[in-house]
């Protein structure tokens, strides 16, 4: 279902100049000269936030920059981080379809896709995020051995995203088919995560690791 659009969002993100990017291309390789941190962890297709303040509330000493594609979903995030009063997370309304003009080659430390569209047609396969198409991309902006941590509850896009990795030559590792009954530690659930596994839907997770 499609999110109606709030005319007053706009506006109101003003309010969150401190937390919400207008411009990110100005900050091409100067992200955590400009905010601190010592290390750069990006989460594409942030929604309302709750991973990426978890995350930058577990590790203060890092800079999380949250990539959203709409506004309307960006402002709660907003409202999340403010609440929180977290130092270290910037977040940006913008398509990640040209996330490279935002960061400098070898920028970037780790990136995150959580629960993102499986653009189910075949037709639709290079919109997916773990399309090769997008792999070149995070491989120009994230430093040598750079991770990408990959959860989704679609079973299909896993194995799409599973054989996309391996493909392009990533060093996969941490692969679980059911990570809410996994011994992996320090899991941070989105909003979505949370409401679907409390359904019973399983939740996909891995890791992939870029080389030079």
């Amino acid at each position: 279902m499609r999110l109606r659009k709030k005319p007053w969002i706009s506006e109101a993100l003003l309010e969150y100049s401190d937390i919400v990017v207008t411009d990110g291309a100005v900050n091409l390789g100067q992200w955590l000269s400009r905010y601190g941190g010592k290390e750069l962890h990006i989460e594409i297709g942030t929604g309302r936030g709750r991973f990426i303040s978890g995350m930058a509330e577990q590790h203060p000493d890092k800079l999380f920059i949250g990539i959203e594609a709409s506004q309307d979903v960006l402002y709660d995030a907003a409202r999340k981080v403010r609440r929180k009063g977290l130092k270290n997370v910037q977040l940006l309304v913008f398509n990640a379809i040209t996330i490279e003009t935002l960061f400098a080659l070898g920028e970037v430390d780790q990136l995150y896709l959580n629960f993102s569209d499986p653009w189910h047609k075949r037709r639709h396969a290079k919109r997916r995020l773990t399309h090769e198409g997008f792999l070149a991309k995070y491989q120009q902006i994230l430093k040598p051995g750079g991770r990408l941590c990959f959860k989704t509850d679609n079973e299909k896009l896993f194995e799409f995203s599973l054989n996309q990795f391996a493909a392009f030559g990533l060093g996969l590792s941490n692969i679980t088919f059911d990570l809410h009954n996994s011994d992996f530690e320090g899991n941070i659930m989105t909003e979505y995560e949370a409401r679907f596994s409390a359904k019973g839907s399983k939740i996909f997770r891995c890791e992939a690791r870029f080389g030079r």
